[in-house]
């Protein structure tokens, strides 16, 4: 046992403070959350579009037959909430009266709060607790006193979570079990980087997550109440100051990318099989999500497609001003695009390379494309099933007039398309493969030479060593 770590209360009962961090569309299932329950922790069954199963036991695809988004979101709402109740009646059969099941829910997901009342309407007594994060989550503890569940807000930073307390959370201070303190420049998935922050300089999480405690104290949140650090975590050795710190009051750590290479886990082989080859460097903090947020995944052919389309960029005026002096005549009909130049120049020889279409953006900029591209991703937008509340790339809202107002973006792309084809077996060059920036580890990490594979018990029992 890794010295200073002790087991702490969660939902009256004694657990390890390890939490399996919940990552959606079907990268985190029962079998792996209620493996990592049964060992003794906090398992997390993802509650975005979870697979549902068959009679035979079998996938069950989400096709969308209805010809409307709005149609198609209900359908998605639909789906995430059966699957969702399944995955978590499973894990909690797994588990075996073991440690604990939190659900995790985007509070940016297309209906979050649809899906996150019904899953727990149908799972009383199953859940222990909801973490929620990627957005402002207010009403994550209205929706916990409903169900009488406990809540975990995932914030980056002691200025986000003072907000949500004063407008929402003091009212409901008794289910707040933890604060989930992710780190915007080390965690996978979505990022809470603020515009304040340089995404290209990494601060110490150290004193942030300090900053975090010293407000929670302010506001008057015992000790007892955990911090939980996620984002970076791999050896607890490397956390050895954190354990038992009187300024940091009670640390639980958090694990999301290390539970992906275990026999339990759900990702294809192809996946895993990937995750063994990544160097230090090789995930990118990018902001091509159509969420608008930061996020961090493997930089494959996929992403540095996306990164090379949007280097394929000009702005242009719709009349001649400044130094936008000539008009456009490559890549885009009509004669009111001016451009500077060597823009022009530079939009000529694009086409000369095949990139032969030009699509407007929201920002008066022209990115090109080819046509397979520009068919590809007009099919996506139109085929959207509205999964993010607000989505960029096809202007979806999940509310109001059901749009964002703004022009689609072909910077962007359909995430739920590409986060369901690479869980369910799809080209993992080719799909975006979130990960965390530690997961170069696993070439590293002796635990998993000639191959290895370990159990998520077997995984959780050598977390416990510091290793």
């Amino acid at each position: 046992m890794f010295k200073g770590l002790k087991p702490i209360l969660y939902g009256d009962r004694e657990v390890w403070p390890l939490v399996e961090g919940g990552k959606g569309v079907s990268a985190t299932n029962h079998a792996s959350s209620g493996a990592w329950a049964a060992a003794g922790g906090i398992g997390t069954v993802s509650a975005v579009n979870a697979d549902s199963y068959d009679a035979e036991g079998k996938i069950v695809p989400q096709v969308y037959r209805a010809l409307t988004r709005r149609e198609r979101h209900d359908e998605l709402v639909q789906y995430a909430i059966d699957g969702a109740v399944e995955q978590v009646t499973r894990a909690h059969d797994i588990a075996g009266g073991q440690g604990a099941i939190n659900i995790n829910v985007l509070w940016e997901m297309g209906g979050a709060q649809r899906v996150l009342e019904g899953v727990l309407e149908r799972t009383k007594g199953l859940v222990t607790g909801v973490t929620c994060g990627a957005g402002m989550p207010y009403k994550l503890s209205e929706i916990a006193a409903r169900h009488n569940v406990h809540y975990l807000p995932i914030i980056s930073s002691a200025r986000a979570f003072r907000a949500l307390w004063k407008r929402a959370y003091n009212k409901v201070a008794d289910l707040m079990a933890a604060v989930v303190y992710e780190d915007p420049w080390l965690a996978g998935g979505h990022n809470g980087l603020s515009n304040a922050e340089d995404p290209l300089k990494p601060e110490d999480p150290y004193p942030r997550v300090k900053a975090l405690r010293d407000t929670m104290r302010a506001e008057g949140i015992a000790d007892s109440v955990p911090i939980v650090m996620a984002g970076g975590v791999w050896y607890l050795r490397d956390w050895e100051d954190w354990i038992d710190n009187p300024e940091l009051g009670q640390i639980v750590f958090q694990y999301g990318t290390r539970p992906l290479l275990t026999q339990e886990s759900p990702i294809p082989q192809a996946w895993k099989d990937r995750l063994r080859t990544l160097e230090d460097g090789d995930v990118l903090l990018h902001r091509f999500s159509p969420t608008g947020f930061y996020s961090s995944a493997v930089r494959n052919p996929f992403l540095r497609d996306l990164e090379a389309r949007s280097e394929r960029q000009i702005p242009y005026s719709k009349r001649q001003a400044g130094d936008h002096v000539v008009q456009l005549d490559a890549g885009v009909k009509g004669k009111n695009f001016w451009v500077t130049p060597h823009d022009r120049d530079r939009a000529r020889g694009w086409v000369a390379e095949g990139y032969t279409t030009a699509l407007k953006t929201p920002d008066n900029t022209v990115v090109f494309v080819t046509e397979t591209d520009k068919a590809t991703i007009r099919k996506d937008q139109a085929d959207c099933m509205g999964c993010l509340s607000h989505c960029g790339f096809s202007s979806w809202k999940d509310h109001d007039d059901y749009s964002t107002g703004y022009l689609a973006d072909p910077r962007s792309f359909c995430i739920q398309k590409t986060l369901q084809d690479i869980a369910h077996g799809g080209d993992v060059e080719q799909n975006l493969m979130f990960a965390g920036h530690a997961a170069f580890n696993f070439k590293t990490d002796p635990f998993y030479s000639n191959n290895f594979t370990p159990t998520v018990k077997e995984l959780v029992d050598r977390i416990l060593t510091g290793d």
